[in-house]
């Protein structure tokens, strides 16, 4: 209990002095950061976009062991429970004010926490040692082991009545009290950030350019994946474990570091640009082989290297690191933002709106052929240029290559393991994707049979992933599927498998068919 009460006053709190300083979810971001990377794949390719709700159950479990261990020793060797939720308090008031754009009242949630939650485990833990105690005097009494002969309420047993029921009416108010406060507080906080109402009157120009679907470009094949990823439906990956709010009225990117003229932009100097539509398809490096971490979009933007181009970065600079508002970065070549061939952009929309709160709103990176984690920073808010020698990126220190191509792959998306077809004429589909060199060729086999090459869609460019698909009747029975793609560079995709880890798995996919 005093665990919850520490929360729900520490909601209520962050509700009214420091919207961003909720003790819980300072400690989940905390966890994020620390988390090892096999921890991380785990997480991700088990619960994919719900590896967050995960956590927060799990540290909510967490909790509720540790505030129960803490009662009881409180209860049998006190003040031992009171120190484990000063500990508890210390290290969650640490991990709040040492986040990325925590305030100067940031503490307070954390400190107020710990003081009601401590007050509540302090009064329980002395009503129940009251009620335990006249309650064995009360039995002594009754078995003769006492001369207490009065039968008024102050015998041991009328005291130890009212210690009962003191007890279990505090737990009930309290219990009640933090339920209704601290999930009220941060509803109330959710609801009342207006950040969803700030995205709704964001009114996107008019891109200068567009770019031309070609004929063919999307087939009509049931089970494959669109052509254009919906939002709703766009794979979501990053270290945020609740969604940045960005006022667009106080936004700022800076560019800053090794550049000859430093700058500051804000979102109508953004919006006020050359936008342009680029199609552009992404990709997690925490995909697998067959994975669907990897989504195709429209986005509209401008150019980084116009961007860097009004700042010129000095000769020595490798390196931009991107900085979002939560404090990630990003390690991506110099080279890919200032290659004139290369539309790596700052984004403000994507398919036809606003950025989607969780992709980014308001402004983000999308840049063509490498791997989102030096790349796609989301809820973009500086651009220094630097070099790798002197600067690392939130994933290189964590076991992952600071410089990231995506791997040319391709994918079986139907028939699929698990998923039953009948005996006659079928499609095998899938997609592949190359970014920022194109597909060449895509190729599948059935069972130890020769490669076939594969029917293709029209590419729009070579920044997007294709469709392609192979005609086939199967008889009855198992079969085994591959693909593999040929990029435009003669590369064939690598056929060994490698782990998501340091720069991305590769392999080519292989499935089970059953035909009924």
């Amino acid at each position: 209990m005093s665990a919850a009460v520490f929360l729900a006053v520490a909601e209520l709190v962050a509700l009214v002095v420091a919207r961003n300083g909720s003790p819980i979810l300072a400690v989940g971001s905390f966890v994020i950061d620390i988390v090892p990377q096999w921890a991380k794949e785990f997480a991700i390719a088990t619960f994919g976009e719900y590896d967050k709700i995960f956590l927060l159950v799990s540290l909510g479990i967490a909790i509720v062991i540790a505030a129960a261990v803490g009662g009881v020793l409180q209860y049998i060797k006190p003040p031992t429970g009171l120190v484990i939720i000063a500990i508890a308090g210390i290290a969650a008031t640490t991990a709040t004010v040492t986040r990325a754009g925590a305030t100067p009242l940031a503490a307070l949630p954390g400190i107020l926490g710990t003081l009601g939650g401590g007050a509540i485990l302090l009064i329980l833990a002395r009503r129940l040692r009251a009620w335990h105690r006249d309650a064995k005097t009360a039995t002594a009494t009754a078995t003769g082991a006492t001369t207490t002969t009065s039968p008024a309420a102050g015998t041991p047993a009328g005291r130890a009545a009212l210690d009962r029921r003191g007890f279990f009416r505090i737990l009930g108010i309290s219990a009640a009290g933090a339920a209704v406060v601290g999930v009220g507080s941060r509803l109330v906080n959710v609801a009342t950030s207006s950040i969803t109402a700030i995205r709704n009157a964001v009114t996107l120009p008019t891109p200068s350019s567009t770019v031309t679907i070609p004929e063919g470009a999307e087939l009509d094949i049931d089970g494959v994946s669109p052509l254009f990823t919906p939002n709703e439906d766009f794979y979501r990956v990053d270290t945020a474990l609740t969604v940045p709010t960005v006022d667009t009225s106080t936004w700022s990117l800076t560019v800053s570091g090794l550049v000859d003229e430093p700058l500051t932009f804000s979102f109508d100097d953004i919006l006020a640009m050359d936008l342009r539509e680029f199609v552009v398809t992404l990709t997690c490096v925490s995909n697998e082989v067959g994975g669907g971490l990897v989504g195709n979009a429209s986005w509209l933007g401008v150019p980084v290297r116009e961007i860097l181009a009004q700042a010129s970065p000095q000769s020595r600079a490798d390196m931009v690191l991107s900085r979002s508002v939560d404090g990630y970065t990003a390690s991506t070549p110099l080279a890919s933002l200032t290659d004139d061939n290369l539309d790596a952009i700052l984004a403000v929309g994507m398919n036809g709106e606003p950025l989607p709160l969780e992709h980014g709103f308001p402004v983000r990176m999308v840049v063509p052929g490498l791997y989102g984690y030096v790349s796609a920073t989301k809820w973009l808010t500086e651009l220094k240029v630097t070099t790798f020698a002197e600067d690392d990126a939130y994933w290189t220190p964590r076991g992952y290559s600071a410089e990231a191509p995506i791997k040319l792959s391709s994918r079986i998306d139907t028939p699929r393991t698990g998923k039953p077809i009948t005996a006659g004429p079928t499609k095998v589909a899938g997609m592949a994707w190359a970014q920022s060199v194109g597909i060449d060729l895509v190729e599948v086999r059935i069972d130890d049979g020769d490669w076939q090459p594969a029917t293709m869609s029209s590419p729009i460019n070579d920044d997007t992933w294709v469709q392609w698909y192979v005609d086939w009747e199967p008889d009855a029975g198992s079969h085994y599927l591959a693909v593999r793609a040929t990029d435009k560079a003669g590369n064939l995709q690598i056929e060994e498998r490698a782990p998501i880890a340091p720069n991305g798995s590769s392999g080519w996919q292989r499935v089970l068919v059953q035909v009924q």
